[in-house]
């Protein structure tokens, strides 16, 4: 059975400078996002189980910053609880503007790579290691973008200029959490 998808609420602090991401319902919060994270609407940003059901928890429209808090893992959270904290001049110091939802990426003639298949994402081999692509990475033919975790099964995810993408791009935002459940066509990559 696939899990639904819902989208957090957005509201402005009280102090008009951060965003606060909240719960659309009560249930057991488990983050795809860390402190430090690019978010953007359209990013699953975690997970919320309720009475054994399981939901993708998408940032709504509104929801655009750098994560400066994160809910405790696993926690019990109600209808409107905090589940993240956002600074919106976040993502324009650290130079993210162009990580753009893949749909407004698709429109503006940006290059998008996406999932070959639905699994559990991965950047790195294990957590020791470091992550096959990057901000600024070059990828060519071959290039390993990630592991897809299909069934306790990894599969390697290789960039190839199919689809419409060039021989060679370049990674200008990686779209999803580690460890984050994609779906088939979801995007993973915004490229250059």
């Amino acid at each position: 059975m696939k899990a639904r998808e819902i989208a957090a609420v957005v509201r402005e602090s009280d102090d008009g400078g951060a965003v606060h991401v909240t719960s659309p319902e009560v249930g057991f919060f488990r983050a795809h996002v860390a402190v430090g994270d690019l978010v953007r609407p359209g990013l699953l940003v975690g997970e919320l189980e309720t009475l054994g059901l399981i939901s993708r928890v998408v940032a709504p429209p509104g929801a655009r910053g750098v994560v400066t808090a994160v809910a405790a893992p696993g926690a019990a959270v109600d209808f409107g609880a905090l589940l993240l904290a956002l600074d919106p001049n976040g993502a324009l110091a650290a130079g993210e503007a162009a990580a753009a939802p893949a749909h407004v990426a698709d429109t503006a003639g940006g290059l998008v790579f996406r999932a070959p298949t639905s699994g559990r994402f991965y950047v790195r081999a294990s957590p020791d290691k470091p992550a096959f692509v990057e901000t600024g990475s070059e990828l060519a033919a071959g290039t390993t973008i990630c592991l897809l975790e299909v069934m306790k099964t990894f599969n390697r995810v290789t960039y190839a200029a199919t689809g419409g993408l060039p021989e060679r791009a370049r990674v200008v935002a990686v779209l999803v959490a580690d460890g984050a459940d994609v779906s088939a066509g979801d995007a993973l990559l915004a490229l250059a």
